[in-house]
């Protein structure tokens, strides 16, 4: 079976970019590319020709201490998603399809797996409140929040968009931003395989076993 290959340029050069509000309509107008999947529509991962570069990221963790993303996920199979916890569809549901996931690989490759979740709302997403979103999804998921700036720039360098929090007119607080899940490889720390929201727990455990290896799905 073919998995789909796309180029980073594709990512980056397509002039309208697919946001995600949890639980509102996308958004129409943008500077990035969403990949919701590769184009074969039995496949979830899509394989990149052109891996990302992991971002010079330090940000601060559930812990209310520094992390840096590329000192502590070096030489490590690692999943990054972008999200707020107060999300009340994708973000949740695409932790917990992760997190159900990871359970089914041997207790090595669990301990070996890091899956970093960068929060996009960092003004209500406190470290005390991501780590107690994050318990609940599984207690190994590291958390992030910090200076949006930064969060923005980083998530862009990996074709990801996302938009301040705004208040709507009903006073529910939306954070728009890119649905993918990122995989970086533990033998080169590039980010080379997409998943987009549609992905599920069946793709995600038929995939990881390689993912951990640094191998395509």
């Amino acid at each position: 079976m073919r998995t789909t290959r796309v180029t980073v340029a594709a990512l980056l050069a397509a002039a309208v970019l697919t946001l995600t509000a949890c639980g509102t309509e996308p958004a129409k107008n943008s500077g990035v590319t969403q990949i919701s999947g590769g184009q074969d529509a039995k496949k979830a991962a899509t394989v990149l020709d052109r891996p990302f570069n992991k971002p010079e990221l330090v940000l601060t963790d559930t812990t209310g201490k520094p992390w840096n993303l590329r000192e502590q996920t070096k030489g490590k199979p690692t999943l990054i998603y972008f999200g707020y916890t107060n999300c009340p569809d994708v973000c949740p549901l695409t932790m917990s399809n992760v997190a159900v996931a990871k359970k089914s690989l041997p207790k090595e490759d669990q301990d070996n797996l890091r899956v970093v979740f960068v929060t996009t709302d960092p003004e209500r997403d406190t470290p005390e409140s991501l780590g107690a979103w994050l318990k609940a999804q599984d207690p190994s998921f590291i958390g992030l929040t910090g200076d949006f700036a930064t969060i923005q720039a980083a998530a862009r360098s990996l074709g990801i968009g996302i938009d301040p929090a705004k208040k709507e007119a009903d006073g529910s607080v939306v954070s728009m931003h890119g649905a993918q899940v990122i995989a970086f490889s533990p033998k080169t720390d590039e980010g080379y395989v997409l998943y987009g929201e549609g992905t599920t727990v069946d793709d995600y455990a038929k995939d990881l076993p390689k993912l951990i290896k640094g191998e395509n799905p």
